[in-house]
Order: C-alpha cells, then sequence, then structure tokens
C-alpha cells in the first residue's frame, strides 16, 4: 500500500510557475512508476506527465511539453510537478498517482493509488 498526498497547489497569475508534491507513505515510492494527472469541472480526468519506476523515462501530454517538468527525490519518497509559463487553462484539481503495474502510463485505469488532489488556480 501507498498513500499520496499533494500539496503546493494555489492561486497563480498567467505565465507564472508552481512546484506540486506528491509526498507518499507505506511502501517505498521508487518502487512504483509515478504519474500527474488532472481535472477541471465538467471535464474527464487528464494526463499531464509520468515518470517510469527508474526514473530514466518521463512522459508528458502535448499541452504540457516544454512547461512542466515531473521528478521524484527517492531519499525524501516524494515526487514533483515543477510547472511553468502556466496558463488558465491549466486550471484544475491536479492528481499524483502511483503504480507497479507498468502497463500504460496515460490512462488513470494503469494506476492503482491517488492522492486526494490538490486546485491549480491560474488567473488571466
Amino acid at each position: 500500500q501507498v498513500q499520496l498526498v499533494e500539496s503546493g497547489g494555489g492561486l497563480v497569475q498567467a505565465g507564472g510557475s508552481l512546484r506540486l508534491s506528491c509526498a507518499a507513505s507505506g511502501r517505498t515510492f521508487s518502487s512504483y512508476a509515478m504519474g500527474w494527472f488532472r481535472q477541471a469541472p465538467g471535464k474527464e480526468r487528464e494526463f499531464v506527465a509520468a515518470l517510469s519506476w527508474s526514473g530514466a523515462t518521463t512522459y508528458y501530454a502535448d499541452s504540457v511539453k516544454g512547461r512542466f517538468t515531473i521528478s521524484r527525490d527517492r531519499a525524501k519518497n516524494t515526487g514533483y510537478l515543477q510547472m511553468n509559463s502556466l496558463k488558465p487553462e491549466d486550471t484544475a484539481v491536479y492528481y499524483c498517482a502511483a503504480t507497479g503495474r507498468f502497463i500504460t502510463l496515460r490512462v488513470p485505469a494503469g494506476y492503482d493509488y491517488w492522492g486526494q488532489g490538490t486546485q491549480v488556480t491560474v488567473s488571466s
């Protein structure tokens, strides 16, 4: 079992930056691949970024490529999502997720564990 807790969300102006954190407890987080998803009101949860178990491979949605960076600190058992050049369309609740199955990292069904989410609001 892995418990995930996100933090770092908030209100920021367009063009600004935020760094989301995903603190893991329970089993060693480094044994899992991790991902970030987001969900805006009235929309389905969508893939944002993922990091392979080894940390060697990253995956990004086209909408955030070049602006967001996913990373993990194994010593701190924490994952991160650095978000730069934020746009109003990035406004959503952001969720951290983890999986030990490594089937697919781009869909919610590929993950076993989820955090409670953190709100990100980007004003224009």
